[in-house]
């Protein structure tokens, strides 16, 4: 325990940039950070640029075209900044943030500070996910047992899900359905919600057997999802099945606690 306190202590993070070519994966800029490194989101308008979030409540812009940075750093979360998005709809440069310190925050990369602080969860936040369909739309998942979507036009929340029984670590929107999220918890399942009826979910999945870290839509299939876990496991699901677990894989040997699907590869998680 004390070994682990004392990395803990250290709280250096790197940020590594990849790039897949013949010779396979190559590390093609590395950034150092002084605190932990908890989440990435690509530019939407600068295929250079990206933003991270720290352990000590900072976000971070990087430019990989650059060896040294951070570009800025923007320190207003009292807490951890547990996660960071890009804006998906055509016209809006936004990023969300979501923190410990149970607040979400929207930042246009343009401006020093902070456009607007989103109150309302009673717990950590640790997913904010914009909707790719509707601007200025996000959703944001908390410890609080609580699923939300809020405008930015406006400064209270839309709706509030009371979407599991145990703490919420993520969430993820349909690429193909305005209305249709997917929530991953504590309880180790996954929970789908029609934001026009929030009574019911619209599908339900287990298979995983510790909490769920990560759920992500697939770009390509609009009843795909995939899914990973502190068992070590990702695991690969179609709601609209009756034995909705399609696969099931095992590779790793720790906590899998991230993951995305490519937008050009159909098959490359």
């Amino acid at each position: 325990c004390d070994g682990l306190f004392y990395f803990a202590g250290l709280g250096c993070g790197t940020l590594a940039v990849l790039e897949q070519n013949e010779a396979g994966i190559v590390l093609l800029r590395s950034f150092d950070w002084n605190d932990g490194l908890f989440d990435v989101t690509w530019s939407e308008n600068n295929e250079h640029v990206l933003v991270t979030c720290s352990g000590d409540g900072s976000l971070q812009i990087w430019d990989t075209a650059k060896t040294k940075g951070p570009l800025q750093v923007y320190k207003e979360h009292t807490l951890e900044a547990y996660s960071v998005d890009w804006s998906q709809t055509r016209g809006e440069h936004l990023v969300v943030s979501g923190s410990w310190d149970q607040t979400a925050k929207l930042w246009d990369p343009a401006v020093g500070k902070s456009l607007c602080t989103f109150k309302g969860h009673e717990g950590v936040v640790y997913s904010t996910i914009w909707s790719p369909h509707i601007p200025g739309c996000f959703a944001s998942a908390s410890g609080d047992q609580t699923l939300r979507i809020w405008d930015v036009k406006t400064p209270g929340v839309k709706l509030v899900i009371p979407a599991h029984q145990a703490e919420i670590l993520s969430c993820d929107w349909c690429k193909y359905d305005e209305n249709l999220l997917v929530t991953g918890a504590v309880d180790c399942s996954l929970k789908g919600w029609d934001l026009r009826n929030i009574r019911q979910p619209v599908f339900v999945l287990l298979g995983h057997t510790y909490a769920i870290r990560r759920v992500k839509f697939s770009p390509f299939h609009a009843t795909l999802l995939a899914s990973c876990s502190y068992d070590f496991t990702v695991r690969f699901w179609d709601f609209s099945k009756p034995n909705p677990l399609l696969e099931t894989v095992e590779h790793h040997t720790e906590f899998t606690c991230g993951l995305d699907l490519s937008l050009h590869n159909r098959g490359q998680v």
